[in-house]
Order: C-alpha cells, then structure tokens, then sequence
C-alpha cells in the first residue's frame, strides 16, 4: 500500500521523469545539499530537431512503496539514481562502489540508468574514464556537475523513447501483459487470461500506460488520443481504479495544454501551448550544442513520428477535440476521485488528486468548487500518521485554503498544525514552530498585535476564538520560556479585550501578568487603565521576533 503523500503534487508533475538523488555513507549535509541544488536546477532539457522538452523532478528521499505503482502512473516510477559520496583513499573504493550497487537495488526494477559522483578521490582510478562514474578532487572544483546530468538526462530519453515506441506498437500476435497495482495482483490469479473481458482490461490499461510515457516523452497530443482510447476501453470493463487513472491523465495533458505556467506556483517556464519553450528557458539546459544528440534518432528514425505523420507538424491536428476544456477537466478530476473513492488502498492517489485540482481551481478562481475537494482530502482516510507527517499535512491544507481566499479556514488548520508541534506524543516538543505557526494564524482571525488597529466601540472578529488564541500564545511563551512575550500578550489581552473578559478572568489574567511580570529581568512602571487594573507599559508595536 502507497502510504506517503506528495502534498505538493501538481498536474504538471505527471509530465516529470522521477530522479532520486542520495548520499552514499557519511557526506557533510551542507555538501550533500550544495551538490544537490546544482542537479536539480537541470529541471528541463530541450530534444533535438523537435519542439519536445523533457522535465525531470528530483528527490533525495522516495519511499520504494510509492515506487512500486510506477506502471499505474508512471511519474511515481523512479527512472533515474544520481548518488553522491565521499572518498579520499584507493583502498576504501571498492566498498564504495559495492555501496552504490546496493543503492542501486533498491530501485532496481524501474531503473533506466544511475550515476556515482565521487568527491575526494584521485589517481588513477580516477583517471578512468566511465560513463556511470564522474569522480571530483572536492565540492569545490567540480565544474562539469550540469553537464554530466545533462549527458544522464539524455541517457534516460534514450531508454524512455525505446520503451514507448515498443509499447505503443500494435503487437497483434502478442499477447499484452495486465499491468498491476500492488494490491490487485493477488486478485488476478486464476483468471480466464483468454475471455475478452480481460483482453480488454489488459489493452486500457496498457493504453494508458502508454499514454503516461508520451506525456513524459514530450508528445502531449499523442498522450491525449492514447488517455481517451483507454478511458473507452476501461469503462467498456467498469476496471474503475485504471478508469480514474486514464481520466486523471486526461486532466494532466490538458492542464498541461491551457496553463504552461504552471498551477504549482513554482517559477520558471513550462511547455507554452504549441509545444514551444520560451528561448531562454530553452537555452538554459541543452546537452552538447543542439539539446538530446541526433545519435538516438540514427537508431530510433521513426522515434519523431507517430503514425507516420511528423510529431510537431501534426501537434495542432485534433487538438480541440482531444484536449478537454476548464470546465472539463473539472468534471473529470471528479469522476476520476469518485473512482479512486471505491478502494481503501488507493487513498494516497486520491488525496494527491484532490490536491491538484484545487491548484487548477484556484487558477480558474473557482473558489467554492475547491473548498469542496479540499473538503474531500480533509476527510480521506490514510494510514496512522507520523507527528511530523501530521503537521506536514495540516499546513498544506492551511496553504491551500489561503490560495483560494478562505483566510479563517486556512488559519483554522495552521493553528491545529501549530499544536501538533507540540502533541503530548512528541518526545521534544516544538514549542518554538508553535509559536511562530501561531502567529501566522493572527491575519485570518482579524488578529493584529497592533493596539492602533483596535478603535474604540467597534471589533473585528470572532473575540471567544481570538482570545482563545492570545491565550495559546501565552502559553508557547511560557513553555519557550520567555517571560517577558507573556507579558506582552497577557497585556495586550487586557487592553484589546477588556469588554469581552468575565470579571473571574480579568482577576486571573492580572494574576497572570503580576506572576509573568516577576520574573522579567529589571524594574517595569506600572499603567493603570479604567477599571483600575495596573499593567506595564508595553511597546507592542516591537514585539521580538521568534526565529
């Protein structure tokens, strides 16, 4: 079962080739790190003698689990391994190299190619020239990085465009393997492999699978007439957790299609909609002089073509009735979640699908519609969740909620990861994320900590939750141990608040603020306000900022 959710998956990813990026034993974080942002900058390379452009997504942490429904959708499939190591010495190589080849297994399935670079090696071992080795005198004299994933990232298009051609050539003879989530396999043993029911269910199935790889291949149109066949083919079965997959990818290519942008609000350029980069996007990563080198296409001359009509010439031929349109795409995303709805392990799939169409819904500024699929995710129902995972989840939905314009609903789920950071459960509890995701929350509850913005005889907000709020604040105060924040906010409670507090409370705040007061380091002059109550004088518009 898919467990871990990518809660900051988008459309667009669908289109991405997934490279893992991990250390080999002990590698200095902030070297790993350095390395690592150099790799990834080399996001999208342009193909040679065509409009196509490969996107490449990388991760330094990918639980195999996930991998494992890589033929479902093949974004999630881990094509690619870089690791990164450090070795000085000759005779520690060896181990080294046995260390990447354990590595390697563990993704060893749906690998297409891997790469070892290597720091703090030299001599004659490095001066062997290697395709899957690149070794560097240290993190600082390592200039050839970009180009070296250039050369990997054409290595992968080599082995993708091979298998997409295999796959989407009619083998009439041949009979077409079922692809299979983990769960399903199980059920499949002892089934008539000859009845036209399960040729059907293996032909859309591999329809779609098909259609995945043209996405990642570049071939946007040929992604779309392969994602409808499947759609055709699935429903003919009612196979519906394939179905919801076929649909979803649908949704992908035409998102894709009507928002080159992007809907993940990362920067930089996306594929614009005929299928061209903008030129310096372009520029930015071609391997060698002219993008992916024409050696492949020596190989592969029919790799350009599909049906024997040109790729790029053919990009525009029936685009209008392939792609689905805003309003589709929708209706889509809702068929395919209703479909995902129906199996208890498919919910990681849902969830992500929910989340990426609140990113296209907030792009249409449908903001209703995408509080209802958020509404969805709140609800979906995954395995027990780590704290961290927890807060991780509830501060994507607050996210989410303020891209859409709903500020007390985001600020609602900000708060609760707020005391998830400091759950009973964690053995050290995060009082200082606390605070700082607490005040956070301030805006969406008409919350300022400005006493200017507070006139008299008029209030915004709710005032229970907001001294609710202050009241928490104080108490993440406490706990980080600073004494002296308790004392500005119990003072700007009573200042702000004052005609919302109960008699018994005003007692206990002032108790409070006396006690908090105490122990702040040198001498405060009291203030007295209308009901007779003494507070210190309070600079609330400096308030220390937590970092």
């Amino acid at each position: 079962k898919m467990s871990v959710p990518d809660y900051m998956q988008c459309a667009e990813d669908h289109q991405t080739l997934l490279v893992v990026v991990q250390p080999i034993g002990i590698v200095p974080e902030e070297s790993f790190f350095r390395i690592y942002k150099r790799i990834s900058a080399v996001s999208q390379v342009n193909v040679r003698d065509s409009q196509r452009v490969l996107y490449i997504r990388y991760r330094h942490h990918y639980p195999p689990e996930n991998n494992e429904w890589g033929d479902f959708q093949t974004h999630r499939k881990v094509v690619g391994l870089i690791t990164i190591t450090d070795c000085s010495s000759a005779k520690d190589w060896p181990q080294t190299f046995e260390k990447f080849h354990l590595q390697k297994e563990m993704y060893g399935s749906t690998l297409y190619d891997s790469r070892l670079f290597v720091f703090g090696l030299q001599g004659e071992i490095a001066e062997q020239p290697r395709t899957d080795v690149a070794f560097y005198p240290s993190y600082d004299e390592c200039e050839t990085v970009e180009k070296r994933i250039e050369d990997f990232i054409e290595s992968l298009f080599i082995v993708l465009e091979s298998k997409r051609l295999d796959r989407a050539t009619d083998k009439s003879g041949d009979k077409i393997p079922l692809l299979c989530v983990p769960f399903e396999k199980k059920d499949f043993v002892g089934l008539d492999t000859d009845s036209r029911h399960y040729k059907k269910r293996c032909q859309g199935r591999m329809r779609k699978h098909v259609g995945d790889l043209c996405l990642q291949a570049g071939m946007l149109q040929d992604s779309l007439v392969h994602y409808h066949m499947a759609v055709e083919l699935l429903r003919s079965v009612n196979d519906f957790l394939w179905l919801g997959a076929a649909l979803e990818g649908l949704c992908s290519a035409s998102v894709i299609y009507h928002y080159p942008g992007g809907t993940g609000g990362k920067v930089g350029s996306r594929r614009a909609p005929g299928g061209s980069v903008s030129a310096e996007a372009g520029n930015r990563h071609r391997p060698g002089k002219n993008g992916i080198s024409s050696f492949f296409f020596f190989f592969f001359p029919c790799a350009l073509t599909s049906n024997g009509i040109n790729a790029d010439t053919s990009a525009e031929i029936g685009r209008a009735k392939n792609c689905l349109s805003p309003e589709d795409i929708i209706e889509k995303y809702k068929e395919a979640i209703s479909y995902y709805g129906k199996y208890k392990n498919a919910g990681v799939v849902e969830l992500e699908a929910c989340v990426k169409a609140v990113r296209v819904l907030a792009i249409q500024k449908r903001s209703m519609e995408a509080s209802e699929f958020l509404q969805n995710a709140v609800y979906i129902n995954l395995r027990q969740l780590s704290e961290e995972e927890k807060i991780q989840r509830y501060s994507i939905l607050s996210e989410l909620y303020e891209r859409i314009g709903f500020h007390r609903k985001s600020a609602f789920f900000k708060r609760i990861a707020a005391m998830q950071c400091a759950a009973p459960s964690i053995p050290e509890p995060g009082w200082r994320a606390c605070y700082k995701l607490l005040l956070e929350t301030l805006p969406g509850y008409s919350l300022s900590l400005d006493p200017k913005d507070f006139s008299k005889g008029t209030h915004r907000g709710w005032a229970a939750v907001q001294m609710r709020l202050l009241h928490e604040l104080v108490y993440a105060s406490r706990r980080m141990g600073n004494p002296a924040l308790c004392v500005r906010h119990l003072s700007f409670l009573l200042q702000t608040m004052l005609d919302f507090l109960s008699d018994q409370e005003k007692k206990d705040v002032t108790q409070s603020l006396e006690n908090y007061t105490a122990k702040c380091p040198g001498t405060m002059e009291f203030i007295t306000l209308p009901d007779g109550l003494k507070l210190p004088p309070v600079p609330f518009t400096k308030l220390p900022i937590v970092r």
